[in-house]
């Protein structure tokens, strides 16, 4: 039995990713989506003044290096947009009163909001992750405690942009990758 001649692979059209749409906006539209990620409009406008990215991974390599180069009230104002993280509904009102306190403790000592990353935390360690971050922070000299505090800033920045222009991630290798799933 013969077979008739071999078609070409099916080729599916380039889709626009989140990436290339933000590479494309306006930039009024591009820096209102960095400054709901960072908090601070020098950090996202030099972002934003370096569009196109290639690919998700070189736009948070930007994002973590002009992290870096954050002066006292670049960082101030990214700190003024955070908030403590949210607890579980069912989390009980001793750990509440334990967690106001120490916050307070800490934005006296240190006059901003404590930052932390728990994207890698379980949402029933986070009440402990958090305390315990509080209570050992506590004990930073206050430049110490600014170099953690924009090591934090930087990881919740990268979360929130990777969630904003998920699917980009593999647009380098694979255009038409599905995107990751949360």
């Amino acid at each position: 039995m013969t077979r008739g001649p071999t078609l070409p692979a099916h080729r599916l059209p380039h889709l626009p990713t989140p990436l290339d749409a933000f590479n494309a906006a306006p930039d009024d539209e591009a820096g209102a989506l960095l400054l709901h990620c960072l908090h601070s409009l020098h950090w996202s406008r030099r972002i934003a003044d370096h569009r196109p990215y290639p690919d998700v991974e070189s736009l948070l390599a930007a994002a973590d290096e002009a992290a870096y180069d954050l002066s006292p009230g670049d960082l101030s104002e990214a700190l003024a947009g955070e908030c403590l993280p949210e607890l579980p509904e069912d989390t009980y009102s001793a750990a509440h009163t334990a967690l106001t306190a120490a916050h307070a403790a800490y934005e006296a000592k240190f006059g901003h909001v404590f930052v932390i990353y728990l994207g890698d935390t379980r949402p029933e360690e986070r009440l402990d992750r958090v305390l315990e971050g509080i209570y050992s922070r506590l004990e930073n000299d206050p430049e110490d405690e600014r170099v953690m505090s924009v090591e934090q800033l930087r990881r919740l920045a990268q979360g929130r942009l990777v969630e904003k222009l998920r699917g980009a991630g593999n647009c380098a290798t694979s255009p038409n990758a599905p995107a990751p799933g949360k």
